[in-house]
């Protein structure tokens, strides 16, 4: 296996904890972009900091420079505006600058494809995500519109609820519909790790859920 040196932005969230952990375990080198990195405690020589914010083109430009992927995990902060399409932009657009094609990054089940045949279920939630929360989903929907006219070679994987539980569980992906109501952190973590090598997902956008047992 080719040793990575891997950008991760999102690295210090909920669901992007597990995948630090899961990358850390195969020996991978990271570069995490931080906010606050006097919060960070995790001490690991393979982990280098990168203060700063994915809205700022500098951060991300120090962030992805000499790296050979990016995965993103990013969510949205409270109390300020979405954040989505503005980070995707400076992704896109460092990327290109350094050469770097590969780009790996988690969404929810709200983001619409041309593919998609949602169920009854996700159409309701992705309704009810557009009436309570119309910023930020309508933001999502431009972020993978962004990608979609890009020439990276992403991965936008579409999510259900986020289970934080190292545990594993069956798991299965479709281009169309989302079938489970959940994903487990530790199995996103994995999903994720293995899409560094594998090209299946290029340039679309798969639901990733577990199945129930």
């Amino acid at each position: 296996m080719k040793t990575y040196k891997i950008a991760v932005i999102g690295g210090t969230g909920k669901s992007g904890q597990y995948l630090v952990q899961n990358l850390l375990a195969k020996g991978y080198q990271l570069k995490l972009l931080l906010r606050h990195p006097e919060n960070f405690t995790l001490q690991n020589p393979l982990i280098e900091v990168v203060q700063g914010d994915a809205r700022d083109e500098t951060a991300i430009y120090q962030l992805i420079e000499g790296t050979d992927l990016v995965i993103s995990t990013l969510g949205q902060p409270k109390g300020e505006k979405s954040i989505f399409s503005d980070a995707a932009k400076n992704i896109i657009s460092v990327m290109n600058q350094h050469g770097i094609t590969r780009y790996i990054v988690t969404t929810g089940l709200s983001v619409t494809t041309l593919s998609d045949h949602k169920n009854e279920r996700v159409e309701m939630a992705t309704e009810w995500m557009y009436q309570n929360y119309p910023e930020t989903t309508t933001d999502k929907q431009k972020e993978y519109e962004l990608l979609l006219e890009s020439n990276l070679d992403w991965t936008l994987v579409r999510l259900p609820l986020i289970h934080l539980t190292e545990e594993n569980f069956p798991t299965e992906t479709s281009l169309a519909d989302c079938k489970g109501e959940g994903i487990s952190a530790a199995d996103l973590a994995a999903f994720l790790a293995s899409q560094i090598e594998d090209s299946e997902f290029i340039r679309k956008s798969p639901f990733l859920y577990n199945l129930k047992e």
